[in-house]
Order: structure tokens, then sequence, then C-alpha cells
């Protein structure tokens, strides 16, 4: 519990309608998306500007309190509970684009844009900001950069990291720095605006950030291919890219999944497929239609029964939003709904799906899968009730076989969730006891006090969790 002076201190510096203290408050902003994990902060305070940020973090340095920056809250990994409690951040009030600069196809933001509204007033110009992660609607672009957010789009244009030029993160003892700017290069000195995008509010609080943009794709094309067999569908990813074509999405669905996202958009989506492929290119018409007839032919030449290319911009969207509704559609179905994105390279989606579904069966829990085939970016979604202890603790060691599976396959614990609290027992998996090291010794020079977002992607001491 803060003190009364403190509370009095962050009231005078951002006024008293922007201090949160009350039971509901605190509840509120207890937990997030993620399924599990839940703690009351102190006090919830909604800055609006980066001097008051500054102003607050300095404060909670000096009484080492700890800070979780947060946004929307749609994070996947536990990233945005305030596991130690202290003060929640939001940035509901820091919510303008600063600049649109067409001269250098950039768009300067505060963390507290929506994704959706950065999209749309790109296309606005008829410029385009590609990553589009599931919660794009929601979602605040603080969080995208704080968690280095994927999206479907990412097997052509990549992800949130790809463009960001340039920050304004208050640091853990209050200072303010600039990193990168509207430069194509920079290479002047370790690169900052790297390290912090994708910490996850571990190294600092972004206030501001500079955008890249890039030409909007004169027209797009989607498509659907059916399989009787997983092992064609994820044959057929991996010629498609052999044959040197790189979609803007390339996405997969078991037929578990198909089932309950048509019982859900009622689009007629076929349920009688064991897997399907839902395609989409973009760019100029000559080679979106070139690659589409390439890509129509290569589906059937590794075994999909049917291809069928949208003809409406209409049916097009509904395809693509009834992929987008899929964890909406899979969180029906039971209390609990746990989404991880285990990656591998793609050659090996067929190997991992395979896993996932025996993993499955060995722990007798129910997993369905779909996501991101073109990266590699695979989604195994258990459906279970955390209510159910005996069920829930079968769910972790399914959990934990499939990261490790992934990792064994030469891929990684999470492509684009991120670490936070849930998978932190999990990441030396991935980057070993000597990677994990030199994170923490980052953490330590950056902020020694541990008050930004504690409890995340990996622990304070090497002694606080035990790996197995």
């Amino acid at each position: 519990m803060l003190h009364e002076t403190v509370i009095e201190q962050f009231t005078i510096i951002v006024g008293k309608e922007n201090v949160k203290y009350d039971n509901a408050s605190l509840l509120a902003y207890s937990y997030d998306s993620t399924a599990q994990y839940q703690a009351l902060p102190d006090a919830v305070i909604a800055p609006r500007n980066t001097e008051e940020v500054s102003q607050i973090v300095e404060i909670c340095n000096e009484q080492k309190i700890p800070i979780v920056p947060r946004g929307s809250g749609t994070n996947l990994c536990a990233g945005t509970t305030p596991l130690e409690g202290g003060v929640v951040l939001l940035f509901k009030n820091m919510n303008e684009i600063l600049e649109i600069d067409e001269d250098n196809l950039t768009m300067t933001v505060q963390p507290g844009v929506y994704t959706k509204t950065i999209f749309e007033a790109a296309s606005q110009i008829g410029l385009f900001y590609p990553p589009d992660p599931g919660s794009m609607h929601i979602s605040q672009i603080g969080g995208n950069i704080s968690e280095n957010s994927g999206g479907l789009r990412g097997l052509k244009y990549g992800v949130t990291n790809d463009y960001v030029l340039g920050l304004e993160v208050v640091l853990p003892n209050g200072e303010i720095i600039r990193t990168g700017g509207k430069l194509a290069k920079d290479v002047a000195g370790y690169n900052l605006t790297e390290l912090f995008t994708g910490s996850e509010g571990t190294l600092g609080i972004i206030t501001e950030a500079i955008l890249k943009l890039i030409p909007k794709p004169e027209t797009t094309k989607t498509m659907l291919a059916l399989y009787h067999d997983l092992e064609e569908a994820a044959k057929t990813v991996s010629a498609i890219i052999a044959n040197r074509i790189i979609p803007v999405t390339l996405e997969f669905l078991d037929q578990p999944t198909v089932k309950v996202v048509e019982d859900f958009a009622q689009i007629g989506l076929p349920t009688e497929a064991k897997a399907i492929l839902l395609i989409e290119q973009d760019g100029a018409p000559e080679v979106v239609e070139r690659d589409i007839d390439k890509i129509s032919a290569l589906c059937r030449e590794n075994g999909a029964f049917d291809v069928t290319v949208a003809k409406t911009v209409e049916e097009a969207q509904a395809l693509m939003t009834a992929r987008r509704a899929a964890l909406s559609a899979l969180s029906r179905l039971m209390p609990t709904t746990i989404l991880e994105d285990a990656t591998v390279p793609r050659s090996e989606i067929a190997n991992m799906v395979n896993a996932i579904n025996e993993i499955a069966e060995k722990y007798n829990v129910n997993i369905c899968t779909f996501g991101h085939a073109g990266d590699g970016n695979l989604h195994p979604t258990c459906l279970t009730d955390a209510r159910n202890k005996e069920e829930i603790a079968r769910v972790e060691k399914a959990f934990e076989e499939i990261f490790k599976k992934a990792v064994e396959l030469g891929g990684t614990i999470t492509g684009e969730h991120g670490v936070g609290a849930m998978k932190l027992p999990y990441l030396h998996l991935k980057v070993g006891e000597a990677g994990i090291e030199v994170m923490r010794n980052i953490k330590q020079a950056i902020d020694p006090n541990y008050i930004m977002n504690p409890g995340k992607m990996f622990a304070r001491n090497k002694d606080e969790v035990v790996n197995e």
C-alpha cells in the first residue's frame, strides 16, 4: 500500500482525476487477457505528457515502487499484470498522432494511440502501416512496441520492430532519452531503439514513437485452399516460399479450429477439411494476379482438394475477419482459454502440429491449433477451466512439452506474444542460462532498483526460479 504522502505527490503531478486507488479501479487493472494471472496494484495513474511520466517514475525510483506500463491489456503473456503491486501507468491521455511526415514517410505518435487508428490515418493518404496484431482494433501502439507485436501480415512485412525508427523513453531514474530518428541509416552506437522495442516495459517507458510508413499496396486478393491431409497443407507452405513467392498472409487452421470459427462466423467455411490455408497477396495488379495463379497451382499440386479465390472485397474481408475471430470463437467454448505461440521453421510446421496433437492426447487436454504458417508461428490454444486444478496441472505440463519440442525443432517459445510472467520459466530453453544472465545484466545496469515491470521476462535473481 502506498503512503498517503506519495499519493498526494502523484495527485499534484497529474491531477486528482488521473489518480485512482479505489477498489473498483484497482481490480479493473489487476489482470490482462492472460488466463490465471492477477494481482492488485496500489494505484492507477494516467499521466498527460512525458514530463509527468518522468516525475512519477522519479518518485517511484526513490521509493522503490514497482511500475507497470499498460495499454489496452490485450497482452497474452501476463506482461501487464502488476504482480508486485505498485503503480499501473495508463496512456489514455497520451493518445495523439503528433505528425505525419509524407516527405520522410513517417508518423510520430504517443503510446496510447490505437493500432487501427494508425493504420487508418496512413491509409487515408495512400500510405501503409503493416503490423496487424489480432487485437489491432483495441491494442495501443505503446503495447505493440513493448511486446514487439506481430500479426497476420508478418510473413511479407515483418513485425513492429521493423517499423519503429525512433523512440522517446523515460528511464527508470526519470531521465528522458531519444533514440533513432527519421533516418534510413543510423549506426551511431548501440541500437537503443531495438533494445527498448520488445523489452516488455522492463527497461523504461515509451512516451513517443517515430514509425515507418510505406506506400499503400495497389490491390489485394485472397484465397482459400482446403486439404484432407495436414502434411499436404504444410508441404504447400514450403512450396510457395521455395518458389520465391512471399504472400502477405499465409494462415493455417486445423479442423477443430475451422469448425469452431464457422459456428461463430457463419460464412460457409468448409468444416470437412482437415486443414485450410488462407492466403492473401497484395501489390501491383499484374503481380498479384500472377502470384495468385501460381499459388493456386502449387496448392493443387500439393494435394488441395479445393482452391477458391474470393470474388469480391466483401468475400475477402469475411475470410480474414473469420481468421481474426479464431480466438474469440474458441473462447466461447470453455471458461478458460490459454493461447500460446510456439514458433518453428516453416519446414517443421507439420512436425510441430503433429507433436501438439500427440502431446494433447498424452495429457488428455483439448488443444486447437491455428496460426501464421508462412512464418512458422503457430497458436496452440487450450480450452480448459482454471477452477479444475488437476486439469490445469496437465495443461501446464502439455505446454512445457510443446515449448521444448518447438526449440528442439529449431524454433522458439514465443514468436510474437512475449515472455512476460507466463513464459518466464521457459526462457532458458531458447536463450540458455548465459543468455538470461546477459539480459539480467542489462536490466541491472538500466534499472538497478528493479521497479520496471518486475516479475517479467526473467527472475530478479538466478535462484528465484528453478528450471526443470
